[in-house]
């Protein structure tokens, strides 16, 4: 009995993991193929103009202030921790070009994903959870109202162009808070900090940057309204959604993040 009863358990175990894994790989394709639909449905995106700058203002513009305090203190710290280690040796001088590559190939695509994720794709996932658990979602599709248009691609559009300009934003104030530090704390001027990150611009930096900051909108957004359009079981369903959408676009940022970054800097580009 004792190993009738062992098999069951380990039976049970591995069948546990089956089935998320089959979950997961089900959910996959069903957030690929609803971004794929917005993409088609994005034909009509001047049609919901309107629906599309407020989804812009409701994810982008009230998450301004959040972004200007962790791009600020995020490159004040990082300019910190770098300049006082390379003052030692009399190079506090390279700070300025640290800042500027690391906040344009990384920190200013990766910081604004993590903030919207929080700030936007929580509230879309949780929005459009209470409309599914409501069945204001059927109603929709009763009144032959496609919901893909009326509200997936409007959110989709409005992340894939708020997410790049607030990087760009992100990046300028991360920039900025390295200058403070390098004035007061290692003893560069500013002309001579913005003089080096001028001269260590490079393109190449800023497009992969962009490209990230497009990529994780996309990401953001897509997982987000999937959640929210398969949520059930009422207030729970809406509780659990919101969680997964956010845990799982956090880690779909940072594996995504890394494979870019190899693509572009680990010599395949």
């Amino acid at each position: 009995m004792e190993n009738i009863a062992k098999e069951k358990s380990i039976y049970s175990f591995f069948h546990s993991i089956g089935q998320k894994m089959l979950y997961q790989i089900w959910f996959s394709g069903f957030t690929i193929v609803l971004f794929f639909k917005a993409l088609l449905q994005m034909r009509f995106a001047f049609a919901k103009r309107r629906e599309i700058v407020k989804q812009m203002y409701v994810s982008g513009i009230k998450s301004m202030l959040v972004c200007s305090i962790v791009a600020l203190f995020g490159g004040m710290i990082l300019s910190l921790h770098t300049g006082v280690e390379l003052k030692r040796w009399g190079q506090q001088d390279v700070v300025p070009t640290l800042m500027i590559n690391v906040m344009n190939k990384e920190m200013g695509a990766f910081l604004t994903g993590i903030i919207l994720t929080a700030f936007s794709g929580a509230a879309m996932a949780a929005e459009l959870a209470t409309m599914k658990v409501s069945e204001e979602i059927d109603a929709l599709e009763m009144m032959s109202i496609n919901p893909v248009r009326f509200l997936v691609m409007p959110r989709i559009v409005a992340l894939m162009i708020m997410l790049p300009t607030l990087s760009i934003y992100t990046v300028i104030l991360g920039v900025f808070g390295g200058a403070l530090i390098s004035y007061f704390q290692l003893g560069l001027t500013f002309e001579d900090y913005y003089h080096r990150v001028y001269e260590s611009i490079w393109l190449k930096d800023m497009y992969v940057g962009l490209l990230k900051s497009l990529v994780f909108g996309i990401i953001i957004s897509s997982i987000s309204c999937a959640n929210g359009l398969i949520a059930e079981n009422g207030a729970e369903g809406v509780g659990r959604a919101t969680r997964i959408s956010v845990v799982s676009s956090y880690l779909m940022i940072l594996i995504v993040g890394y494979f870019i970054t190899a693509l572009f800097y680990g010599g395949f580009l």
